[in-house]
């Protein structure tokens, strides 16, 4: 691991003379640029994106981690509610939003005299249904971990390795992955979604996902935690205070993108 640590540390000593703006998120991923960016250039920021899709909590960690790095951390307030290409919820949504919010990026990155702009993705999310890439691409958004081909594993093993407080924090995407495509996101959803996440993680399920069918809240938790949850009996009740008339639990348990699954069967008919 040490190796590969290495090189992550070598591709970004090619930057080291450029300022280095990075997308930071505060997870795992972002945070092992960050620490490496920071261990090999002399001018570095931490830019956070505060957005409405992305959860309210996140911007304290993330503030938390760049002030353990050293680096300075700044903030981008955005509202993706402004932009119907990303609210109607299509297909391409994550491209629509990538390229928003990194267009403001590298708009922040100019005027404050930063030469590069990175992020956090790894060589795993280009296997995945992941239509930001492309803006990405389109921008000249720099990805360290994918061009040095490290996994999330990888990452996650090199966070713990050098310390940083990250390496085990579950990801947390936006959260209109929790809605199906095509269907209009509104505040009133993402916000009965955040509170039902949020009241998971308090009673003991800090990796779950709430993803909203209507009024059917479809929950995703670990399998091995099945019998915990049917155990706490009050919970389905504060679930439904929250707003939703149903609650079920996916009996395939946590995984991420499953809202993606229908579409990555039809390409795969396709291929």
């Amino acid at each position: 691991m040490q190796k590969k640590l290495e090189q992550l540390q070598t591709y970004l000593a090619h930057y080291a003379k450029s300022g280095i703006c990075i997308a930071f998120s505060g997870g795992v991923d972002s945070s092992l640029v960050l620490k490496a960016a920071a261990q090999t250039a002399s001018k570095v920021a931490a830019v956070y994106f505060q957005t409405t899709l992305h959860p309210v909590g996140d911007q304290n960690t993330a503030k938390k981690i760049a002030q353990e790095i050293g680096v300075p951390f700044y903030v981008i307030a955005l509202d993706e509610f402004t932009n119907p290409n990303i609210m109607n919820n299509p297909l391409d949504r994550c491209y629509q939003c990538k390229h928003m919010l990194f267009s403001f990026l590298k708009q922040w990155a100019v005027e404050h005299g930063y030469s590069i702009c990175m992020d956090g993705t790894n060589v795993d999310d280009l296997q995945q249904y992941r239509p930001g890439i492309r803006a990405l691409k389109e921008l000249n958004i720099i990805s360290p971990l994918a061009e040095c081909h490290i996994t999330k594993r990888e990452v996650r093993q090199m966070a713990a390795d050098l310390g940083l407080s990250s390496s085990e924090t579950p990801s947390s995407p936006c959260l209109a992955t929790r809605l199906p495509y095509h269907t209009l996101i509104t505040k009133e959803k993402l916000d009965k979604i955040e509170k039902a996440e949020q009241l998971l993680c308090q009673k003991g399920f800090p990796i779950n996902r709430v993803r909203l069918h209507d009024t059917i809240a479809r929950i995703e938790i670990p399998k091995e935690q099945f019998s915990e949850f049917y155990q706490q009996s009050d919970l389905v009740l504060a679930l439904k205070q929250i707003g939703f008339d149903y609650i079920t639990l996916d009996m395939e348990g946590f995984r991420s993108g499953s809202m993606d699954e229908p579409y990555q069967k039809q390409r795969g008919k396709q291929c």
